[in-house]
């Protein structure tokens, strides 16, 4: 019951999710022909949010809720993950369906994607039995 909380704001993230129509597979094709500026919004207001917020918590040196400082480390280039984004990009233009709103899409009836859903399950688990061997 302690993670409750959790379960109610992947409820809410998944309406929203919804209501902006980024499950769309429609807007997702939409963003891969080049055809419109809805998805690129927002991953771009995404991105942004995201650059404001790690520069806020590392120019006022802030905590996490248990006090603990957050460390966010130095990443270096690797080939493997332009790699890496280029199958992720293939496989979300092949489907129409991001990692992220999978169970959103599931949930609103969109059975099909439960395919998508272990395929991504499916490759996660063949990358935890290769990582060793990739180069990082």
């Amino acid at each position: 019951m302690k993670n409750i909380k959790f379960l109610l704001i992947g409820i809410i993230f998944g309406i929203i999710l919804v209501k902006s129509e980024v499950i769309s597979w429609f807007r997702i094709q939409e963003m891969f022909r080049l055809q419109g500026f809805h998805m690129y919004g927002v991953i771009g207001s995404a991105i942004a949010v995201g650059m404001v917020s790690v520069l806020l918590i590392k120019r006022f040196n802030l905590k996490t809720i248990s006090g603990e400082g957050v460390i966010i480390p130095k990443k270096q280039f690797s080939w493997g993950n332009v790699i890496g984004g280029l199958i992720f990009g293939l496989g979300w233009g092949i489907t129409g369906a991001c990692p992220g709103p999978l169970y959103a899409e599931i949930g609103s009836g969109f059975l099909v994607i439960s395919v998508t859903l272990l395929s991504a399950i499916f490759g996660t688990w063949v990358y935890g039995a290769v990582r060793d061997k990739l180069p990082h």
